[in-house]
């Protein structure tokens, strides 16, 4: 007989018998379902849960109470906080359950259900609804089938699999294994007291000897850039200066190997600071690594880079520049459906007020040295002497194609309500900084023809060379996608390294806090509410 139909049936024997426990638990969810506590989706599971099983208890194996426990404490390694499960009121009543009335059994058993319910929802698609902070997210949450979710539950349950439900819940992805594991370390780190607070002081660079020396060998240590035997040294020397230079590559900070005041201020950031920022980004992985299918672009904002993924793993990638912190580069989901060879450039109203005007109001001649024109709004073309640039109304500013476009030679266009596109620039010299926040929201994209060639997936028509020969003509051409292809614009402020760590990115968009206070707020409990309001009779 299978394993489920083992279960119906001795949850239907267990009913039969009108056993106490079953009776206080029917009790229990009535009154629940009376005061309207079953409308959030959760507590509607847990009446769901047990109107399945005939109201029989579910955690009457002791081996499974304690697998539950066990599960239930081990969310805080994927930065969740076990008491939004109940696990030590748990952990107490289960102290005392063999002396237990049917009533208490009945009340831990509904706790128990409770926190196991909430567990598996927030590891399956997170614990914070994305939407709730902020207004245009788009992604897809993950979908959970409120029927077949509970009965992967109920049979994990039976068969006594509750590490394994558990496991299956969490996002089946490597990033997300490699933000767990980064964040056991920073709390294992934690433990032990964290890392030294180097003291201020000039810039320290190779050759020198400084008092401070040893407590930066030290927190390089800690942080697994040096090796632990090497901490005393008061002497500035290459290996120092290579262990600097590889935790400023890390951190995005420019890798001169000095220790400046900007790396100072990183290495200085508490060890409770970046556990926070790894607990926010599982929370991130959580909302985001079940969208990762199948062939698609990504875009990682706060680490300036761009990849082409391809049966899962990035066959292309290349550095990016993002919006400037007052011009954020948006966090949406679309797909890329085509794209233009020699683009015009028509100047969105917040640049023509905030950036041009000024320019034009000081040089007229700025308008004809950047081959901008002027149309009124029915594409009339104006003199630009026509026009009261002490307040202009009903203009159009466009830039012809050509070298020194702002959009460059190529643009990758998908639809989007923010006019925001993956563009070529002439500004490649900023691809060469470690901090790339430079644009006006669009995403400039070093080496886009490469990503072109790889996204019009037509080696015959469209391979390099006549995307090359194309350009050439100077003439403005829309090429579409024989398939649109899924773009992803994530915002990741941590980034696991081959060298067993987690770097972190500065958080560009202040990001960070909001879903870290969303994420701290205590989980609100019906259930829960409801039984520690409620004295508990004496065993």
């Amino acid at each position: 007989m299978c394993l489920i139909c083992l279960g119906l049936t001795a949850v239907s024997a267990w009913a039969q018998t009108q056993d106490p426990v079953s009776d206080a638990i029917r009790d229990r969810i009535e009154q629940l379902s009376d005061a309207g506590a079953t409308k959030p989706e959760l507590a509607q599971a847990l009446a769901d849960f047990y109107e399945d099983r005939a109201y029989a208890p579910a955690w009457t194996r002791q081996e499974n109470i304690d697998a539950l426990l066990r599960a239930l404490a081990d969310t805080r390694l994927d930065g969740l906080d076990p008491e939004d499960y109940h696990v030590s009121q748990l952990q107490r009543l289960a102290a005392t359950l063999r002396a237990a009335t049917p009533a208490q059994r009945a009340e831990f058993d509904l706790l128990a259900t409770d926190g196991y319910l909430a567990a598996l929802v927030h590891l399956y698609r997170g614990k914070v609804d994305p939407s709730t902070l902020d207004p245009h997210w788009n992604f897809d949450p993950r979908q959970l089938d409120p029927g077949q979710g509970l009965m992967t539950a109920e049979e994990a349950v039976q068969s006594g699999d509750i590490a394994g439900i558990f496991e299956r819940a969490r996002p089946q992805h490597p990033q997300y294994d490699r933000l767990r594991k980064g964040l056991a370390a920073l709390r294992d780190i934690a433990s032990r007291g964290g890392w030294p607070m180097i003291a201020d002081g000039p810039t320290l660079k190779p050759g020198m000897t400084d008092p401070r020396i040893p407590a930066l060998r030290q927190r390089l240590a800690i942080g697994g850039y040096l090796a632990a035997d090497a901490a005393q040294d008061h002497r500035y020397d290459e290996t120092l200066q290579n262990a600097v230079r590889q935790f400023q590559q890390e951190q995005y900070i420019d890798a001169d190997g000095n220790l400046g005041k900007g790396t100072l201020a990183a290495l200085n950031v508490p060890v409770e600071q970046r556990i926070d920022q790894a607990r926010v980004n599982l929370e991130r992985a959580r909302w985001l690594l079940h969208q990762v299918t199948g062939d698609f672009v990504v875009v990682d904002i706060a680490g300036y880079k761009i990849a082409y993924v391809k049966n899962g793993e990035p066959v292309w990638t290349a550095r990016v520049q993002v919006g400037k912190p007052y011009r954020s580069t948006p966090v949406f989901k679309s797909q890329i459906t085509y794209m233009t060879l020699n683009p015009t450039w028509t100047v969105p109203p917040t640049i023509l007020r905030q950036d041009i005007l000024p320019k034009v109001r000081a040089n007229q001649g700025y308008l004809a040295a950047n081959r901008i024109k002027v149309f009124n709004t029915e594409g009339k073309q104006l003199s630009p002497a026509s026009v009261n640039w002490a307040h202009p109304k009903g203009i159009v500013l466009r830039q012809d194609a050509g070298p020194g476009n702002s959009l460059g030679r190529l643009v990758i266009r998908f639809p989007n309500e923010y006019a925001v596109y993956l563009h070529d620039t002439p500004h490649t010299e900023y691809f060469e900084s470690d901090q790339r926040a430079r644009s006006s929201g669009c995403i400039r994209v070093e080496r886009p023809r490469e990503l072109a060639e790889l996204l019009l997936n037509d080696p015959v028509k469209w391979n390099r060379a006549a995307i090359d020969a194309a350009i050439d003509t100077n003439k403005t051409q829309t090429v579409n996608l024989a398939q649109p292809v899924t773009l992803l614009l994530a915002y990741w402020t941590a980034e696991w390294h081959e060298g067993d760590r987690l770097s972190f990115r500065q958080d560009i968009y202040e990001r960070d806090d909001k879903v870290k206070r969303a994420l701290d707020r205590r989980r609100t409990s019906v259930l829960n509410a409801s039984i520690t309001a409620r004295p508990q009779a004496s065993p």
